[in-house]
């Protein structure tokens, strides 16, 4: 309307007029923008957001993480009452907070902290689980139920699912072990002579665990980037009758760090490396054939295109096409100058990554580049080749030697022991030397992937690994680590050096991509 002011647009490289981001009316005091301000790779958000609270709204600053902890904690009592709780303990950071805000709201007779393992825990998680909640005094029951979730199904829209242990789909792994997770917690609580209609469940469920679940609670207009595991339709069915309690449902990972430390939760504890619910389950990418669709050619030629050098003389229709928008984009990336595209190969894997591009969710190749370890220049050409072929999520770099064929073929892989333990010991190489190192609380979160690509030596057991060393104080948006600046490199090869011990695995490869594109997991 004639009321509203334009304070800002993004960038337009030939008008200057781009799309409208910001706008305002000063005598109304209505500022509106069409962007998140509250997330990391928003330069200046923390100031558009001081300047409103506190220029325009008039906030005093003076409510604290004291005074949001006693918030959770009246939360807390007011919607239990004098009931009981069930706190299901993943042995994440998460979980481990929730637990100990309920033991100091009700006190810990009516705390009852069960730990479920799935059978994707981490390389013997499930005994460090239970001895770090017993170091502050909460007792742990722990539920073996891996048979159980090998062998369980679920059903999406009247449709009954495949057994987990043979299902490909990652939206369904989730859906299984999100309902097989609450019917076994059911179970338990029989066993614990609760009565499941009247015992109040706790999740530690943090505010972007909503907002990728598109959660009502938390937005009503985000696509479902991520079916999250504590958002099933289940638990929705169970939060609609009042019976699931999430006293961090507002919080950031940062702040229930911070919390968890006034709190009294062990350094080791509060700061272990996130870890989602559904365990390495989400980080095995399951297949039974390699996906390669009828752009898939096409792709793998125009990665070669991107990563040719410029040549005058070379009039082929395709390569002059995508050596044009290597300089165009670039430009409009201000990465002009600093773009050496020629020492460097790449191609298509053939299995699907999930990615995000603004509120939508995307399955879609990723990209592996071979070549010298110039980091920066690799970190142009993650930021360069998904802006060019919109069907790559991702660019990962593959240490070692170059790959000169097309990668085609896959392992089939599925969620059985084999698979599962060969993540477990290539997980486990990872975080020993984060903790030797101390490098836990330096980087925000480092998934460790296994990808079904033996890149030319087919066997039953031939896979590979994926690092995702991620940076970020939101887990909403973030960057990569940067090798030699977050992560050393003699850590690094350390690292890569173990995991190529793990029997079977065949290349290690480092993710490159930002987030957005990429998602934090690949699932």
């Amino acid at each position: 309307g004639p009321e509203l002011e334009v304070t800002s647009r993004t960038p337009h490289r030939e008008s200057g007029q781009g799309v409208i981001c910001g706008l305002q009316s000063v005598a109304r005091k209505l500022y509106g923008v069409q962007f998140h301000p509250e997330v990391h790779l928003s330069d200046n958000g923390k100031a558009v957001l001081r300047n409103f609270l506190f220029g325009v709204a008039g906030c005093t600053g003076s409510y604290t993480l004291k005074s949001r902890e006693e918030t959770a904690i009246e939360y807390i009592r007011e919607a239990v009452g004098d009931g009981t709780v069930l706190v299901l303990v993943s042995g994440g950071v998460d979980s481990a907070v929730c637990t100990a805000l309920l033991n100091k709201a009700i006190g810990a007779e009516r705390v009852h902290a069960l730990h479920i393992d799935n059978g994707f825990m981490r390389h013997e998680e499930s005994a460090k689980v239970k001895n770090a909640l017993e170091a502050i005094g909460q007792r742990l029951i722990v539920c073996d139920a891996s048979e159980t979730f090998r062998q369980a199904r679920s059903t999406i829209k009247g449709v009954e699912t495949k057994m987990l242990h043979v299902t490909v789909d990652p939206e369904q792994k989730r859906k299984i072990i999100g309902d097989t997770f609450m019917r076994v917690a059911e179970t338990e609580v029989r066993k614990l002579g609760l009565d499941p209609k009247a015992v109040f469940l706790a999740q530690g469920t943090l505010r972007p665990d909503l907002i990728e679940s598109a959660s009502h609670l938390a937005s009503t207009k985000a696509d479902a980037i991520k079916t999250h595991h504590n958002d099933t339709e289940l638990v929705r069915q169970l939060r609609s009758s009042g019976r699931v309690i999430e006293p961090l449902k507002d919080y950031h990972k940062d702040e229930v760090r911070a919390l968890g430390t006034s709190l009294g939760l062990p350094e080791d504890l509060v700061w272990r490396q996130p870890f989602p619910g559904p365990g390495l389950a989400i980080r095995i990418l399951c297949a039974e054939e390699a996906f390669v669709d009828d752009k898939f050619e096409a792709t793998n030629e125009a990665l070669r295109h991107i990563l040719a050098a410029d040549d005058a003389s070379n009039e082929d229709v395709t390569f002059v096409k995508y050596r044009r928008l290597v300089h165009e984009t670039a430009a409009k990336l201000n990465l002009e100058g600093a773009i050496d595209t020629s020492a460097y190969r790449a191609t298509l894997l053939p299995i699907k990554t999930v990615g995000v591009q603004g509120d939508g969710r995307t399955y879609s190749y990723a990209a592996a580049v071979f070549g010298p370890r110039d980091w920066s220049q690799l970190f142009v050409l993650a930021k360069l080749i998904p802006q060019i072929l919109h069907n790559v999520n991702r660019v990962v770099y593959v240490f070692g030697e170059a790959h000169d064929e097309p990668v085609r073929d896959i392992t089939p892989t599925y969620l059985e022991q084999p698979a599962v333990h060969q993540l477990q010991l290539a997980d486990k190489v990872v975080n020993d030397s984060l903790f030797k190192h101390g490098l836990v609380a330096k980087l925000s979160q480092v998934p460790v992937i296994l990808v079904p690509v033996h890149f030319g030596t087919p066997a039953a057991m031939h896979r590979s690994i994926v690092l995702r060393p991620f940076i970020t104080t939101d887990f909403m948006t973030g960057v990569p680590a940067v090798p030699g600046v977050e992560l050393p490199e003699a850590v690094l090869d350390e690292i890569v050096t173990g995991i190529l011990e793990t029997p079977g695995i065949q290349r290690v490869m480092y993710d490159l991509t930002s987030k957005p594109p990429g998602t934090t997991e690949w699932e």
